[in-house]
């Protein structure tokens, strides 16, 4: 993979290569922070450069077809769906696969995890209540992406998130300004401490990365993979691919 050395917005903080597997490929992550202008351009350039065989997003796969009908618009990057619909726009294969929950395998994951863990009552609340969110919405992406490709009516399901700075601005400003919101991002998550709260985001968040991890094992098997998640998920993904994680 090929891009500038001296370009603020790449590095090890934001892209991890894997070993190739002893039967498949490669899997290159790429952390994002959703909807900033340096993570879309950090997905399009690792994209173009690594040309994968498979492109991985964290994404349900009820969503996917949505995000492609977003890709296909002749602004680039594209309009809707941030540095999802962009990394589509740039990849070159067909092979789009959401490695994110929920599916039939992440209920399962997830009811055999509850099983095992048994969280208190307030924390499982809360995580069946994520759940539930996140079904719904991809529900709506599913019926959104359906309704786009039956009358070409494309609908921003997800208001996108704001950010201090634009593609106008240098490369320098915009790396600047995705380092401050990843510090503040997790200095927001060590404020809330052993909370209720926290605790049931991290058993969902390791139940996901989980799963993903699983995914991209399989895909890996059929080529090189590019995989584009959140920044906070980066290093448990490269840790759980290499063998080094639980």
């Amino acid at each position: 993979m090929t891009v500038r050395d001296d370009d603020p917005r790449f590095g090890d903080s934001y892209v991890r290569q894997e070993l190739d597997s002893p039967t498949g490929g490669r899997v290159t992550l790429v952390g994002v922070v959703h909807d900033h202008p340096a993570s879309t351009y950090r997905v399009r350039t690792v994209v173009d450069a690594v040309d994968p065989d498979v492109l991985a997003l964290e994404l349900p796969p009820l969503a996917v077809g949505l995000f492609e009908q977003y890709a296909e618009g002749e602004r680039t990057p594209p309009t809707f769906g941030g540095e999802m619909s962009a990394a589509i726009q740039a990849a070159r294969t067909d092979a789009v696969a959401g490695i994110d929950g929920p599916d039939r395998a992440f209920y399962r994951r997830l009811v055999r995890t509850l099983s095992r863990e048994r969280p208190s009552r307030p924390e499982a609340k809360r995580i069946l209540s994520g759940l539930a969110s996140a079904s719904k919405r991809a529900v709506v992406c599913r019926v959104a992406g359906a309704l786009a490709a039956r009358t070409g009516v494309r609908l921003e399901v997800d208001v996108p998130v704001a950010h201090d700075c634009t593609w106008a601005d240098d490369p320098e400003d915009q790396a600047a300004d995705e380092r401050r919101q990843i510090r503040q991002s997790q200095a927001l998550t060590s404020a809330l401490g052993p909370c209720t709260a926290s605790r049931a985001t991290a058993f969902r968040d390791a139940t996901r990365e989980a799963h993903m991890a699983d995914r991209l094992a399989d895909l890996r098997e059929t080529g090189s993979v590019v995989a584009v998640v959140g920044i906070d998920h980066l290093d448990p993904l490269s840790e759980l691919l290499d063998g080094t994680g639980n």
